[in-house]
């Protein structure tokens, strides 16, 4: 099978699986809900965590297969700092979502005050994982912008607001309530739909830039 279709692929599914996850696990607890009100959702969603868990890692399987192609098209440097914010992003994916899955695997069990606390700690994955899309966002906006690797311009722009907005996303370190708190809406809804959008673009238009 030829690089561009696995990378064509590997895009779509893991793009797919993302949006499913995403929409198994629903919505979630507010960072201004007491610990009575995680545990109570924990107890009430255990299942859905599970699932959304269970297709995070399957989308780890072919986000490793569509970041090495991606790897594979970019120059150096570029091709090494983009590889790098992809493992980083899969490996502070994976912490998340081990502190998710074990908040709800006993939560009949689980006492306001641990549930408020876990949940803090893995709500701080959206304001720091910033650092990772960043980091693979911006060499390809780099080499987008210079025409280079067969990629377009117009991907350059795409990238570069993503960017951008995962720069400013940054804020949500300090943030505690409504849009800007961690893992509120800035980090869930418009971070993760801006660079999902990109990571697509970026897939889906290196696998036409592909010769094999």
């Amino acid at each position: 099978m030829r690089n561009r279709t696995v990378l064509f692929a590997s895009t779509i599914i893991f793009g797919g699986l993302y949006i499913a996850a995403a929409i198994a696990l629903g919505s979630t607890p507010g960072a201004r809900d007491d610990g009575t009100i995680v545990g109570a959702w924990f107890r009430d969603h255990g299942s859905n965590v599970r699932v959304w868990l269970w297709l995070a890692t399957l989308s780890v399987i072919a986000f490793a297969v569509f970041a090495s192609l991606i790897r594979r098209q970019l120059p150096s440097p570029h091709r090494d700092i983009f590889f790098f914010g992809a493992i980083a992003l899969a490996v502070e994916s994976a912490g998340q979502g081990w502190i998710w899955a074990g908040l709800g695997l006993h939560a009949e069990s689980l006492e306001p005050a641990t549930a408020r606390t876990l949940l803090d700690v893995a709500s701080f994955w959206g304001p720091v994982l910033t650092s990772t899309t960043i980091l693979m966002l911006v060499p390809v906006t780099i080499v987008a912008w210079r025409r280079e690797a067969g990629l377009p311009r117009w991907l350059a722009v795409v990238t570069g607001v993503a960017a951008i907005e995962q720069l400013v996303e940054t804020i949500t370190i300090f943030g505690e309530t409504g849009f800007i708190a961690p893992g509120g809406p800035m980090n869930l809804v418009l971070g993760a739909g801006l660079v999902l959008a990109s990571f697509v673009c970026i897939g889906l238009t290196t696998a036409r830039a592909m010769t094999d």
